[in-house]
């Protein structure tokens, strides 16, 4: 790209002689900012097709549902649907008690005494008064000087103190945006919120909320915070001040200059579900509060039940959330990765036997089932990047297959060969599905029919009734114990059936009294191939001799 010297940084740093970096020094949040919710304004209208009325009264709920105490209903002033919408609340007693509505209005007459208009009878608003103040919007837009600026603000925070007092019914709070904070000198931006909140004059029965938009993100986080450090120390009546926050997303740092804002002083964030707003959107509540979550902080909203929310959120909005969107994509809690799957399995294990208390799992930050995803369809996913541990923990936590570690590894490459070759990913149930067509129960070429045995001195006998390509035949055995009794037998029964049993292991598959046994059998040809079958069987004992069948089948299949 050849015409990058037309961009020069367009942000303002506080001045040198007011910079104080304590807040760089915190490692973490230790608590949650007082969250808004402005879907119904900003997310509104970035929309194609902005929500109809019910649409509205639906997501009112939602965002009810979900825990926010305040929440942006829109700009009454703007049009007809905004002004019903919010008069079809507070007419027909659709907010809680516990919820404050707010209300946007530029400091314009006519726009503020509409606002009023449409608040009547509410009992609790937060009147949100704004102005443009950046640098290039005085310059371009407006055309004014800083003072001509000011004077519109002023006259805005006296027009709202004069109103709210001829609405004695309902409880106010007033906040203050200089619109596109960001691109807005810090003395300034400090000058102009100082002499409203002047007008205003907070007290701790009436705190004023000072909210500082990143209207156009334009920096890097930490300058943001910086700025908002400087407007956090500066600003008259602080005690009795609420630093709002109102980032948006441009540069795709919203989160991360977000946060170190909060570090920074700011005490409550105003933002969106999943980032939905103009342009590349407001800042992400949803991934905001997670964050929190993570570091062992309660973000005091309920988002336990992120499928659901998921939902309604597309649904209305008609935008989808991102497979990898943090937290809440369908892929975000997957791992195809034979390594990384690897070490989720041992993780849960871990966690399992001796740290069910502390979720400290490798490459998951979050446990799935906090936000209602399920282990098995969503963290082990299997393609052909996969291994080992990814299909045995499967077969395990999805079927109760219990596999040693050899056969793991063996079935793991056939497994990843199979998703090779058709360049898809393999279901739970496809992988059941390969594994019980190559090791379980296998029958062809010898099939057992039968098999008794008895101890007969020191000795195990066992009679077998077999049919090898569908000839019936009896062969008996002798050995140390069953399965070297059933190898004596099964020699006898052709000459190429000749091997070296090697290993045998089983466990149960279930705990109620109808469980069945899985046995695991590993034989090997004179040239040291190892060959495996299971069997499973209602009796341990019959499920360890089909998987020596088994095990034998799969060496002499050319038979």
């Amino acid at each position: 790209m050849k015409n990058a010297e037309k961009y020069r940084p367009l942000y303002f740093m506080p001045p040198e002689d007011d910079c104080n970096l304590d807040w760089i020094k915190k490692d973490r949040l230790y608590h949650a900012p007082i969250w808004c919710s402005v879907d119904l304004r900003d997310g509104n209208q970035s929309l194609i097709i902005p929500m109809s009325l019910e649409e509205k009264l639906t997501y009112f709920k939602f965002l009810v549902d979900i825990g926010f105490k305040e929440i942006e209903v829109g700009f009454p002033a703007a049009s007809e649907t905004e002004f019903e919408f919010l008069r079809t609340l507070i007419d027909n007693n659709l907010i809680p008690d516990d919820v404050t509505i707010q209300v946007l209005s530029q400091s314009r007459k006519h726009i503020i005494e509409r606002t009023f208009e449409s608040i009547t009878g509410a009992k609790r608003v937060i009147m949100h008064l704004y102005n443009s103040t950046s640098f290039a919007q005085r310059q371009q837009v407006f055309k004014m000087s800083e003072d001509e600026i000011i004077k519109i603000a002023q006259e805005g925070a006296r027009l709202f103190d004069e109103l709210s007092t001829t609405m004695p019914e309902t409880e106010f709070a007033f906040e203050y945006s200089p619109e596109s904070f960001t691109g807005t000198e810090p003395e300034f931006a400090l000058r102009i919120c100082n002499d409203v909140i002047d007008i205003w004059k907070p007290s701790v029965k009436r705190p004023v909320i000072i909210n500082l938009p990143a209207t156009v993100e334009t920096s890097m986080p930490h300058v943001y915070a910086q700025q908002i450090a400087f407007m956090s120390r500066n600003l008259n009546y602080r005690e009795n001040v609420i630093l709002s926050l109102h980032p948006h997303n441009d540069r795709g740092t919203g989160i991360a200059a977000t946060e170190l804002a909060l570090l920074a002083g700011a005490q409550r964030v105003e933002g969106t579900l999943f980032g939905n707003g103009e342009r590349t959107g407001n800042v992400d509540i949803i991934t905001l509060a997670l964050n929190l979550y993570t570091h062992g902080v309660n973000p005091g909203l309920d988002i336990s039940d992120m499928p659901a929310i998921v939902k309604i959120y597309e649904e209305i909005n008609c935008i989808p959330v991102g497979p990898r969107h943090p937290y809440a994509g369908e892929l975000v809690f997957a791992a195809f990765s034979g390594s990384h799957q690897d070490a989720i399995a041992k993780g849960m294990n871990f966690r399992s036997q001796y740290n069910k208390n502390l979720w400290t799992v490798p490459y998951l930050p979050l446990d799935p089932s906090d936000v209602n995803r399920e282990y098995e369809a969503d963290v082990i996913r299997i393609n052909s990047q996969s291994g080992k541990g990814g299909v045995s923990y499967i077969m395990e936590n999805n079927f109760g297959y219990k596999l040693p570690v050899e056969l793991r590894k063996e079935f793991g490459v056939f497994i990843t060969d199979i998703s090779d070759k058709a360049h898809k990913e393999m279901s739970p149930q496809d992988i059941f599905n390969a594994f019980e067509g190559k090791y379980i129960n296998v029958e062809t070429p010898i099939q057992l029919e039968n098999v008794d045995w008895r101890r007969d001195g020191g000795e195990s006998v066992a009679n077998l009734d077999l049919a090898i390509k569908g000839v019936s035949i009896r062969l008996t055995g002798k050995g140390n114990g069953l399965l070297d009794a059933v190898s004596s037998a099964l020699r006898k029964a052709n000459a190429q059936i000749a091997f070296h049993f090697q290993d045998y292991s089983q466990h149960a598959i279930g705990t109620e009294s109808d469980a069945k046994a899985a046995a695991y059998v590993k034989i090997t040809d004179d040239d040291g191939i190892p060959y495996w079958g299971v069997g499973v069987h209602n009796d341990t004992s019959i499920a360890s001799v089909i998987a020596l069948v088994c095990a034998v089948n799969r060496k002499n299949h050319i038979l």
